[in-house]
């Protein structure tokens, strides 16, 4: 049987939901999850493979108005991943009105001549007669080939969003080998998982001035990694608030990014994290791009 492969991209506003669709879809946590908008901020690719056809979700940091250097990295690479790609899923909440981020993203795609898929996420918070109003309001701009609501954080409807898709797989042979389940290097991957717990165990706007450096990786002979990672802060107030009181705060943040990161690896981790103070980093295209966010 010849292979097939569908390259997808996942756009939408910030926290619509989009990280955990794509860790369903892959079924695996391959992206990192919180409820502050803004979490993604790199372009990351989910891979599926089952039997003779391969998915390749591409998930999007959210799109919103920049502010910031960083902002502007995030906006681009939503602007181009949403090109050259077999479809795009437009992921949206459950509200009867297309907002000015939405209608952003349709002309984009519709400028892309790419097929695009609505999806309405959080179905689990509306009632059925509400969602059709939904359904009804999206449907009338014409810009899709197919609607289905989902909810990522059950699962439900996700293996209808599977079978849509399969209409937009292409033959040609696999871009991933099977196995793999993301394009991320292993040290990304643990420099986003410190990150995530920064953002579950901070408040307001400390940790969205964060970002994460893994600045020691290796293995021993034995199999255990040693990981050592600098977090930067850009004020002296938040460094003291990342570690805390007596070093509460960074411990458990080291302990829950230490958990996660054995379950990745599937082997020990011994993690050990600094916390170090960059002003206004988020403005320097220099340390922007010295902390992973360039095209």
């Amino acid at each position: 049987m010849n292979t097939k492969t569908a390259i997808i991209t996942i756009a939408g506003r910030p926290n619509v939901g989009k990280s955990t669709l794509i860790n369903h879809l892959v079924g695996e946590k391959i992206a990192i999850v919180s409820n502050k908008p803004q979490t993604t901020r790199n372009r990351i690719c989910g891979i599926r493979t089952q039997n003779h056809l391969q998915y390749v979700f591409v998930d999007t940091p959210g799109y919103h108005r920049a502010r910031t250097k960083l902002g502007d990295y995030m906006v681009n690479t939503v602007r181009e991943s949403i090109a050259d790609v077999d479809a795009t899923l437009l992921v949206v909440e459950p509200i009867a009105n297309v907002g000015a981020q939405e209608q952003a993203l349709i002309e984009k795609i519709r400028a892309s001549r790419c097929p695009c898929i609505l999806v309405i996420n959080k179905i689990d918070t509306i009632e059925k007669d509400k969602l059709l109003e939904v359904i009804a309001v999206y449907s009338s701009t014409g810009a899709f080939d197919a609607i289905i609501p989902v909810c990522a954080k059950t699962g439900d409807g996700i293996d209808i969003l599977l079978k849509e898709c399969e209409k937009y797989a292409v033959e040609g042979p696999f871009l991933f080998p099977d196995d793999v389940t993301t394009d991320q290097p292993e040290r990304q991957v643990m420099a986003e998982i410190i990150r995530e717990k920064l953002l579950w165990c901070l408040e307001r706007e400390v940790p969205h001035g964060t970002a994460v450096e893994i600045t020691t990786f290796s293995e021993r002979d034995n199999g255990i990694i040693d990981i050592d990672a600098t977090i930067y802060c850009e004020k002296a107030s938040h460094k003291g608030i990342i570690i805390g009181k007596q070093g509460a705060m960074l411990k458990k943040i080291s302990s829950l990014a230490r958990a996660d990161c054995e379950r990745f690896m599937g082997t020990k981790v011994y993690l050990t994290t600094w916390v170090k103070v960059k002003e206004n980093w988020r403005d320097s295209d220099f340390l922007v791009r010295n902390f992973g966010y360039s095209e």
